[in-house]
């Protein structure tokens, strides 16, 4: 007796699971103007070639709605706005490289963020595939002493490793910005220097403290996700980086407080001369607080835009009222929505959501270690 099928992961499903993906895509309400004959094709084209060319418009409606359907994203509300970069025709690392750093130009757009996603070729018909290494489009690198100690993004030290292996040289500082690495099937990894004035990064100050700034912390404005893969109605985008914005708590109660991170919390505690003989001292709370109000601050004042975890918490909740008046289920993990500080304060902690459905589709499927967009 065979056992029971078990959910699909990746690599892409069988044909069978593409045609049923195609034909629900189709019969989407977002796609009832398109005439009978196009979702024919599209099957017709998938049974013989393993694949079929979607349009312009087929993909973005397919990826907002894979921003509406991911279960591990707080800021869905805004998934109408998302723009769309075609970059089907790039086929080389340099020409991949290049409509990323486009990507960068138009997300950025002064500081006033947009959503964007830019979308690579598909899987050549034998399953290679175009891919971008690097987890984010920006990315600060993280240097490992001698002594054990780091320097930089803890996070990322093999990844800069395998830049340096490849010929990249940094200079050494908490906030070196990584080279976009990027492989084709036709080539090896090569790497790109970002150019810098796509990288709008935001200097933090606190509007209390004046001794803040002396910590030289920044951080970048941009998260462009670059390590899932789109799936939209059979047809899976593995070069596809998203962005919308930052939360604070993603870079000021995550990034910076983390202990595997920067770690910053200890030496914010010092500054304030907080007691820090015990835990039961609110110690860490303290210095939490504090730091996020200086990355909220600094953001405000750059003019770069983030949006905090009480905003962005009731704008979910708003999402799934819309949703739910629309007659759709909103799936939803309600770890990852939840903010990493003040939980029990904000709207979303104190509700049920439909279950996180990871395998609803159109879909941006995680294939690393980061299951959502950002950080």
């Amino acid at each position: 007796m065979k056992e029971p099928a078990k959910k699909r992961k990746l690599p892409s499903p069988d044909l069978s699971s593409r045609l049923t993906e195609c034909r629900d895509f189709f019969a989407l309400p977002e796609l009832s103007h398109l005439p009978a004959e196009r979702k024919s094709r599209a099957l017709d084209e998938l049974r013989a070639t393993g694949t079929y060319v979607q349009s312009a418009e087929e993909i973005l409606i397919g990826a907002k709605l894979a921003w509406r359907n991911h279960a591990r994203c707080v800021g869905r509300k805004h998934w109408r706005t998302l723009k769309l970069l075609d970059a089907r025709h790039a086929t080389t690392a340099e020409d991949i490289a290049d409509a990323c750093f486009e990507h960068l130009r138009v997300a950025t757009n002064g500081g006033a963020l947009q959503s964007v996603v830019t979308v690579g070729p598909p899987p050549l018909p034998d399953g290679r595939e175009y891919r971008i290494i690097s987890p984010q489009l920006i990315r600060y690198a993280g240097y490992l002493g001698d002594d054990g100690s780091v320097v930089g993004d803890p996070a990322h030290l093999d990844l800069t490793a395998l830049a340096i292996r490849l010929g990249w040289r940094g200079e050494g500082t908490a906030f070196d910005v990584l080279p976009l690495m990027i492989q084709t099937p036709e080539e090896p990894i090569r790497w790109f220097d970002v150019p810098r004035e796509l990288v709008l990064e935001v200097d933090f100050e606190h509007p209390n403290y004046r001794w803040f700034a002396g910590l030289g912390l920044k951080w970048h404005a941009v998260p462009a996700v670059s390590n899932m893969d789109l799936e939209i109605g059979g047809v899976r985008y593995p070069c596809a980086p998203f962005n919308g914005w930052y939360v604070n708590t993603e870079v000021g109660a995550r990034n910076f407080s983390d202990t595997d991170r920067y770690d910053m919390l200890p030496t914010i505690a010092k500054k304030l001369r907080l007691d820090m003989s015990s835990d039961r001292t609110l110690w860490k709370d303290r210095a939490l607080v504090e730091l996020n109000r200086a990355v909220i601050h600094s953001f405000r004042e750059s003019g770069a835009y983030m949006v905090d975890h009480h905003t962005v918490a009731k704008q979910f909740v708003d999402h799934v009222d819309r949703e739910a008046k629309a007659g759709r289920e909103c799936p939803t993990d309600w770890s990852w929505i939840n903010p990493p500080m003040s939980s029990g304060i904000t709207p979303t902690f104190h509700r049920l959501y439909d279950p996180p459905d990871m395998d609803i589709r159109p879909n941006f499927v995680s294939r690393g270690s980061s299951g959502c967009p950002f950080s």
